[in-house]
């Protein structure tokens, strides 16, 4: 196996941008989501439009976030910064009512997905290693 010649500054960057992709595909999927609400089952053409771009480039978004980050660990961060934004909106515009509780566990949600984040990135070519034996 060959070793990895590319420096540790240059993965810095590759990095951030990946997680900045990331973030803009949960946001995305935020959009995509409340959208999916308004098109009333794909009957109102504007939501339903939107929907469909939105769709499109959130996932294109995780998937090339996903060169650089782990897959589970982006889906979980996708997922649940889309989640929390999705229900965030509601609130703001009253389709949802608002409560302390659930607050809470919003920024719990979030909370977890920085955590996930924070996480010391695992070397994978050292994972890929058998132990000797």
């Amino acid at each position: 196996m060959a070793a990895d010649r590319t420096p540790a500054a240059a993965k810095a960057p590759a990095a951030t941008l990946a997680w900045l992709i990331l973030l803009a595909s949960a946001v995305l999927e935020a959009v995509w989501a409340t959208a999916l609400g308004l098109s009333d089952g794909f009957t109102q053409p504007l939501p339903t439009l939107v929907f469909a771009v939105a769709a499109t480039l959130s996932l294109a978004g995780l998937g090339l976030a996903v060169k650089s980050i782990p897959l589970g660990t982006a889906y979980a961060v996708w997922v649940g910064i889309g989640a929390a934004l999705t229900v965030g909106w509601a609130m703001a515009t009253g389709v949802e009512p608002a409560s302390p509780l659930k607050l809470v566990f919003i920024a719990g949600i979030v909370g977890c997905a920085a955590g996930l984040k924070l996480l010391p990135a695992a070397n994978p070519a050292s994972s890929r290693t058998l132990p000797p034996s």
